[in-house]
């Protein structure tokens, strides 16, 4: 950060000074402009009020060259036709072109004064050019000079102009030393007490500094430490927490991942024989795919349960549609396991979200299908009793050991894991089934018999 304060210090200060050279350029060059051409001017008057128009033109240009040749100056004479009449340095001017087009010569004539800077094509060089227009005729007499600004002046206002420009740098780079020094000590000192923060208790001393922003920050750390302390605890705790999910999280990632990146292997490596067998290929990373994000999805959705950040829309719930829409998206499933699901459904509305709502009735129904046996039955009973609904989803599968019971609405907890791994399942389904039911102040409860199947009852306010 010091080094940084001081470059674009230096930075800020060399674009200071050629902004600034470069408008005292432009003022110097209109001035020494202006300057010249109303020394050129007057001279011209002189020239007027000296010349004898009615004697040889000619004659008196060579005469007066001696004078004006001083200052590399060129004297014309044209009349208003602008025909050359007379020229200081050419003996032989009648081939001379006609210069009433020239600009310094319109204006002269429109105004009495002129003048033009450009390039003369015979010099090969930078030319100010100045006409007048002669009070005894109708004659306009013209000097021109070589001219190119300031930069005729270089040789006289560099030296001065470098040593100026080393002793401001030097000046600046002194201030911007102990500018600099002046912001990054405070934050080292700021730095070094900050460490402290690795205490279980820690007492800050910060002095004054000379800037406000940096007594904030001292003020600000001190209020800090106050939080720490407070959120150290509650940090510990949540650590037990995370490093258990995370550990489940990656255990469950891990087999999908390690599956996805060894079909692409196959596949990068032309291990696919046909068509069909890349198909099969990309159906498998697909099918994996999807575990992932199913597995993602569960996550979140516990997540909102449990912190209630989910902006949850409560409506009134048709309960039987709703059974019956979960039951057509699960009759392939049903289908595939042979398993023969019945309905028994009484007609009424809960005030609740229609989506949780149908990712309870969805996990519980799955979960029956799947850990179904061949040619079982799923039977779905849903009525009320006062001021509650009561769910029931009962099986003839394979039931829960009874030392499993009381972990099966653990996150990640599989009875069957080969099965659940096989059906694509996350071992989050009965997890988020317990945070709903919580949700909305309801209760679940699990009868099960090993062999036999197994019965969920959920019990939950209509309103």
């Amino acid at each position: 950060m010091k080094r940084a304060i001081f470059r674009n210090y230096i930075i800020i200060l060399l674009l200071a000074l050629l902004l600034g050279g470069s408008i005292f350029s432009a003022v110097m060059s209109r001035v020494l402009l202006d300057k010249t051409r109303e020394n050129m001017l007057n001279m011209l008057e002189i020239i007027d009020k000296s010349l004898d128009y009615d004697e040889d033109l000619q004659n008196q240009a060579q005469r007066l060259n001696a004078i004006i040749e001083k200052d590399n100056s060129r004297l014309t004479i044209i009349d208003t036709e602008g025909n050359v009449l007379a020229d200081s340095e050419i003996s032989d001017f009648s081939s001379m072109e006609n210069h009433l087009d020239r600009e310094e010569i319109q204006k002269a004539l429109k105004e009495g004064t002129g003048y033009a800077k450009r390039k003369s094509r015979s010099l090969n060089m930078s030319m100010l050019y100045v006409s007048y227009k002669s009070k005894e005729g109708d004659f306009i007499i013209r000097l021109s000079r070589p001219f190119s600004g300031i930069l005729s002046y270089m040789p006289l206002i560099l030296p001065a102009l470098v040593l100026s420009l080393v002793i401001t740098l030097a000046v600046s780079m002194i201030l911007a030393g102990s500018l600099s020094r002046s912001i990054t000590k405070p934050l080292y000192e700021i730095a070094e007490e900050m460490l402290k923060l690795k205490e279980n208790s820690p007492e800050f001393s910060f002095r004054p500094y000379g800037y406000y922003e940096l007594n904030l920050i001292a003020d600000t750390t001190k209020r800090m430490a106050d939080a720490v302390r407070e959120s150290m605890k509650k940090i510990e705790f949540e650590k037990m927490v995370r490093q258990e999910f995370f550990a489940n999280v990656s255990h469950e990632l891990k087999t999908p991942i390690t599956s996805i990146r060894g079909y692409i292997e196959l596949l990068e490596n032309d291990m696919a024989a046909n068509e069909e067998m890349k198909k099969e290929f990309l159906y498998r990373i697909k099918k994996e795919a999807q575990n992932m994000a199913n597995l993602i999805n569960d996550i979140l959705m516990i997540y909102r349960l449990e912190t209630k950040e989910a902006e949850v829309v409560i409506k009134e719930v048709r309960i039987c549609p709703l059974v019956n829409e979960v039951i057509a998206s699960l009759r392939p499933l049903a289908a595939n396991n042979d398993i023969t699901v019945e309905v028994n459904c009484m007609p009424f509305t809960v005030k609740a979200n229609d989506g949780q709502m149908k990712e309870l009735l969805s996990n519980l129904i799955s979960n029956a299908i799947i850990y179904n046996k061949p040619g079982g039955r799923v039977n779905i009973t849903i009525t009320k009793e006062g001021s509650d609904a009561i769910f029931i989803v009962e099986d003839t599968g394979v039931g829960i050991p009874e030392e499993s019971k009381a972990r099966v609405f653990e996150r990640f907890y599989r009875v069957d894991k080969g099965r659940s791994k096989k059906m694509g399942g996350t071992g989050l389904g009965l997890s988020i089934v317990k945070h709903i039911v919580n949700y909305y102040g309801g209760s679940i409860n699990l009868e099960s018999e090993l062999g036999k199947g197994s019965k969920f009852t959920v019990r939950m306010p209509i309103i």
